[in-house]
């Protein structure tokens, strides 16, 4: 299996510190996550039951009831290349590795994730598999562009896959509302916006067929109760989602500027993280961990991907750490 950020056990017997005294910043997830309330007993006690207004309350949060609830998005990742037909696999990169991964068997065509480099690839691909904002570049597609695409493969049977985790901060350019549409389908989770990862749910937004047959290969009780009730209560909670939203929007800018601020001015990225190449991403990223901060490295490009801190004390702890000798000179 692929690594990926959150590995706070390893990196704390690496180095020698305390599990309580890290400031992990390696995951890009919503350091203030959504309040889950008590779960009933009944939750846990009887097997889950797809008609608990689970699928509405998605419906109305993404505008479109054409969607699946299954364990994460990374369950529908990995099953669909097995259900979309196509041999000309196109994904931009870099971006979340376990997208060309699922897609290994069709040696996949990688790109630049840069908007020219797509279109210039679209009429020689069956399949555009991309996330939006990219993970890690940060680097985000227009709607315009984004219907355009998949206009262009529809015509002749293709498809387009948008992985939209990151989009909750800025969801107008969102393709939820066209699902149902044939050739698109739109990944979405709550796990990065709402903070709830350990929750392992996520929603498939595409045609029937496509749909019907996701559910057919992942099998009955594909979401657990608990994850369930807590799921359904998070998408009603509009409240929440607003005051969310404005906060995470104004702790991204925070830290795009604490980050340029300490000399890394190519630093960019949604509202939930910031990314940059930096030649000495791995010395950064090791240095930055003997002081007990973990930050995602990526060694193709070489970069680091910064999480948002939550407590003042863990900004200051940032902003001091970042602008060490040995850090900051690098």
């Amino acid at each position: 299996m692929l690594e990926h950020g959150g590995r706070l056990r390893r990196a704390a017997s690496e180095y020698g510190i305390a599990l309580q005294d890290w400031l992990d910043l390696s995951t890009g997830i919503n350091p203030t996550p959504w309040p889950v309330p008590e779960i009933p007993l009944s939750a846990w006690h009887r097997l889950p039951e797809d008609d608990d207004e689970l699928e509405a309350a998605a419906a109305d949060y993404y505008g479109t009831d054409q969607l699946l609830a299954v364990a994460g998005s990374q369950a529908a990742i990995q099953l669909l290349p097995a259900l979309i037909p196509g041999t000309r696999i196109t994904i931009p990169g870099p971006t979340y590795a376990e997208h060309p991964h699922a897609w290994r068997n069709a040696t996949p065509l990688r790109i630049n994730a840069s908007a020219d480099s797509i279109d210039a690839a679209i009429d020689a691909t069956d399949v555009l598999v991309l996330v939006n904002p990219n993970n890690p570049s940060g680097a985000c597609y227009e709607r315009a562009q984004l219907l355009d695409w998949h206009r262009r493969l529809a015509c002749r049977g293709g498809w387009l896959v948008v992985d939209e985790a990151f989009i909750d901060t800025a969801p107008c350019n969102s393709l939820a509302t066209e699902a149902g549409n044939p050739g698109l389908v739109v990944l979405r989770s709550i796990g990065k916006f709402f903070g709830l990862a350990g929750a392992r749910v996520g929603f498939v937004l595409g045609p029937q067929d496509l749909r019907s047959a996701l559910a057919e290969h992942l099998g009955p009780w594909a979401v657990s109760g608990p994850a369930r009730v807590v799921t359904q209560a998070a998408l009603r909670d509009h409240g929440w989602q607003q005051a969310a939203r404005a906060r995470l929007v104004a702790q991204g800018r925070r830290l795009t500027a604490l980050l340029h601020d300490a000399g890394f001015d190519n630093a960019r990225g949604p509202a939930l993280f910031q990314w940059f190449e930096h030649p000495h991403a791995s010395t950064l990223h090791h240095r930055l961990a003997c002081r007990g901060i973990l930050v995602r490295h990526f060694d193709s490009p070489p970069s680091l991907r910064f999480g948002l801190p939550t407590l003042e004390a863990d900004w200051q702890r940032l902003a001091d750490a970042l602008n060490t000798p040995g850090i900051k000179d690098l």
